[in-house]
């Protein structure tokens, strides 16, 4: 009797398993017949309504190659399947459905999402390794192999898509190669001949001789303020204190940052097509020595121009003042922290020159996230990243601080001469004139936000400083260049004029 049971139950245990099995089957095949669908590229683009993606994937090296290869949209969109694949699709998938649904893509910012860092968000690293197992095939350059061996090393700092960004999606003013043809070409414009002649402590327009290339220059009285911030204002940082009060000189400050035409005036009489980097280490070389062919396109195929020159290093910067104090007969250089500030703030005490708090515009507040702000103040005097497109601007955009100066707050951060460190102002003590910083340090301080910031770093006090390891990632040269930053195109900078060239006191008086 019990061995009779037992057979019964083990029966009953082989039918509910059975149907256990066919149940299983029957929900994971419609399951699976819907992933396969939803993971085909007709459907993605069915739901992704931005052309240019889908463009730029047809004409890409993932499409267009000798092979025949069609590489997929989830091929690089989602990880390998048994590595998070479902929950990944989940995630993606979920949001492309509510932004199908409630968004409209005319709104999108397509531009702003074109960078590494939103980049990574979307493709998978074990994605490109599955397909891409061997780093070295046959083919790859000298350089290739550098930097293979660069990214191997880096300890997951870095990702395919910093020297692979466009592998994907085809984006024609992309190459990272030397760029042995970026100048400038002057075509029917006036050449100068020689600089201005400066009389009095008075704006001016300066003018670079052999260049058909001139740009205003406003004088900044000297004076006194407190520079940083104090500990009420919001999202202040700590390096921005302890406040000091400090007098500064008169100085020149030139309106806007440099530009393209600026900048390139320099480079295309110094550039030093072919020959190895400079050592900056070693004693200062004439000053009319210029920069070697940069990597790619420094300006990111933005445009050039009258845009703010842009990815060069810091040593370039100093040298374009060399060379400019060269040919014009006067002394320009980088701003200090100190003067920088004080012009930024244009005779204000408050977060900026113009009215309102970050409270107000910052987009990291929680109304603000949620429910917007109204931006229409600091839009008209700040290209940041609520108007930027992306991208830096031309300085008609906005309209001046108090001083005359255009863009102090925004566009791309600036250079400064100091050597940065969190505690500098410490170091002052109550009061001080004409500071220069740290006496020694690794990096230099930038100021300003940049077309990328949120409101919060666009404060006058705002502190930043250089990343030069960072910015240098997939630069594939060895040694790297001293000339131009391979993974940075926010900051650039503009230059202070010193009025020691004036000859009597009562004219720098005026």
């Amino acid at each position: 009797m019990k061995k009779h049971k037992k057979i019964i139950n083990l029966r009953k245990g082989f039918i509910i398993f059975l149907m256990g099995v066919i149940l299983t089957i029957i929900l994971i095949y419609p399951f699976n017949k819907t992933v396969n669908y939803t993971s085909t590229n007709e459907y993605c683009i069915s739901c992704h309504v931005h052309d240019h993606a889908v463009d730029s994937w047809r004409l890409s090296s993932h499409v267009d190659n000798k092979a025949g290869i069609v590489v997929g949209c989830v091929d690089c969109h989602l990880p390998p399947k048994g590595h998070g694949y479902i929950a990944a699709k989940i995630k993606h998938g979920s949001k492309d459905v509510y932004g199908y649904y409630f968004k409209d893509s005319a709104d999108y910012k397509w531009d702003i999402k074109r960078t590494v860092e939103k980049a990574n968000e979307y493709t998978y690293e074990k994605s490109c390794k599955k397909c891409h197992v061997n780093l070295y095939p046959v083919g790859l350059s000298a350089k290739g192999a550098d930097s293979h061996i660069h990214y191997q090393q880096s300890n997951g700092d870095m990702t395919c898509l910093n020297c692979h960004m466009h592998d994907g999606h085809y984006d024609p003013t992309y190459k990272h190669e030397q760029n042995k043809n970026f100048t400038a070409k002057i075509t029917n414009r006036k050449i100068y001949t020689s600089p201005t002649t400066v009389t009095k402590f008075a704006d001016f327009t300066e003018t670079i001789p052999h260049s058909s290339v001139s740009f205003n220059m406003k004088a900044i009285d000297g004076g006194e303020f407190m520079l940083g911030s104090p500990k009420s204002e919001p999202l202040r940082r700590d390096d921005e204190g302890p406040q000091r009060k400090v007098k500064v000189s008169p100085f020149f400050m030139a309106e806007v940052e440099v530009t393209w035409d600026e900048f390139l005036a320099w480079f295309n009489e110094t550039a030093a097509e072919g020959r190895k980097e400079d050592d900056k280490d070693q004693p200062e070389a004439d000053a009319m020595t210029g920069a070697t062919p940069p990597w790619g396109a420094p300006d990111q195929g933005w445009g050039k121009g009258k845009r703010p020159a842009i990815t060069m290093s810091h040593h370039a910067a100093t040298q374009y003042c060399r060379w400019l104090s060269e040919v014009t007969g006067k002394k320009y250089r980088l701003p200090t922290e100190a003067e920088w500030e004080y012009a930024a703030r244009g005779g204000t005490s408050t977060p900026y020159f113009f009215e309102g708090s970050s409270k107000d515009y910052s987009s990291l507040t929680f109304w603000n996230k949620w429910f917007g702000a109204d931006t229409a103040v600091i839009s008209s005097y700040v290209i940041y990243s609520e108007n930027s497109d992306g991208k830096t601007q031309t300085a008609d955009k906005v309209l001046p601080n108090p001083f005359g100066l255009k863009n102090m707050s925004g566009n791309v951060s600036e250079f400064c001469s100091d050597w940065y460190s969190p505690d500098t102002y410490s170091k002052y003590g109550e009061s001080v004139t004409d500071p220069k910083g740290a006496p020694k340090g690794k990096e230099h301080v930038i100021r300003g936000g940049n077309f990328r910031s949120d409101a919060g770093e666009l404060r006058s006090a705002a502190r930043d400083y250089t990343q030069t390891k960072e910015w240098l990632k997939t630069d594939p040269q060895i040694p790297k260049s001293i000339w131009w930053y391979s993974d940075q195109n926010y900051v650039g900078f503009r230059v202070i004029c010193e009025p020691g060239f004036l000859n009597n006191e009562k004219a720098q008086a005026e």
